[in-house]
């Protein structure tokens, strides 16, 4: 079935790019709604559907826009919502970027589960890969195949003794519980040498080793470490999941991304949602058979 929030959620933090506070609303929305981010933007509010069709910048992270209204970093808020298996969510922001949080999706995820999941008189509707769609952006590659459920892998190259020396390839077989013990927790993650030349382009200004995992040329320089000996990669998939999210809902596909970023995702979930013969919405749905005195209740995939 859908399912949304019981009641609504409340949140503030800083923003990892402009380095502001935001404050942000998480609350439930009716069936069919899908995931509305409502943005703060000149005394009015702007809705800007978690989609595809809505997004206009990749670096560093991924940034919906609609007229002269933007909201970036949307893609841990993004995996959270996709992790828990939400299906309709307003979210109201007063500012042009979700906060940052600790760096990874565990506090949506706590937050959610503190307030609660609520199921929804309507089935769910997935989006079913029909066939397999991959792009390339350099020597980035993105793609997605048929897949009874949804499965992502990536692997990443860095050519950086501390993030070389973990394992860099993971796949998750995705499910709420895989996705919350496995990658929730994961944090993004930066290099210490780049710092300054992404200060420049204005970003970051939000950043520090409260919401990212900073790496030198020996050491990670948290307090405390990696929470996973492999947290690159899994961040990967975590950043992976909230993009593919904005294909318009959940998936029943096999992701797979070689140095894949926010570019090459958005690509890819531009390229299937382009070709119609890609994919298709299904959902779930509980047929009665009778046999003789007996019936039986079971799921069945449909065209939705």
């Amino acid at each position: 079935m859908q399912c949304t929030l019981k009641k609504p959620v409340i949140l503030s933090g800083v923003t990892v790019h402009s380095g502001a506070v935001a404050d942000m609303q998480l609350s439930p929305a009716p069936i069919n709604t899908g995931v509305i981010f409502r943005v703060a933007h000149r005394g009015s509010l702007t809705h800007i559907p978690a989609h595809s069709e809505f997004v206009t910048d990749t670096r560093l992270s991924t940034t919906l826009s609609r007229g002269e209204a933007k909201i970036s970093t949307v893609e841990h808020l993004l995996s959270a919502i996709s992790g828990l298996g939400i299906d309709n969510l307003f979210i109201d922001v007063n500012s042009g970027e979700v906060p940052i949080m600790d760096g990874s999706a565990a506090p949506f995820v706590f937050l959610m589960r503190e307030v609660g999941i609520k199921e929804q008189n309507a089935a769910k509707k997935f989006i079913r890969i029909k066939k397999r769609v991959e792009v390339r952006v350099g020597d980035k590659v993105a793609s997605i195949q048929p897949y009874d459920g949804f499965k992502v892998t990536c692997e990443i190259v860095y050519d950086q003794p501390v993030i070389s020396s973990t394992q860099q390839r993971e796949t998750l077989d995705f499910s709420t519980t895989s996705f919350i013990d496995e990658i929730s927790r994961a944090r993004t993650f930066g290099l210490l040498s780049e710092y300054e030349q992404i200060r420049a382009l204005n970003l970051a200004r939000g950043a520090s080793l409260e919401n990212a995992v900073v790496v030198d040329d020996s050491r990670v320089l948290n307090e405390g470490g990696l929470r996973y000996n492999n947290e690159f990669v899994r961040h990967k998939i975590l950043d992976a999941i909230g993009d593919l999210y904005l294909m318009g809902g959940p998936i029943l596909g096999d992701f797979e991304g070689y140095k894949s970023g926010h570019a090459v995702n958005d690509a890819l979930v531009k390229a299937v949602l382009a070709d119609p013969s890609a994919w298709d919405i299904v959902r779930f749905d509980h047929d009665v058979k009778k046999h003789s005195s007996h019936s039986c209740k079971k799921s069945v995939l449909v065209a939705a």
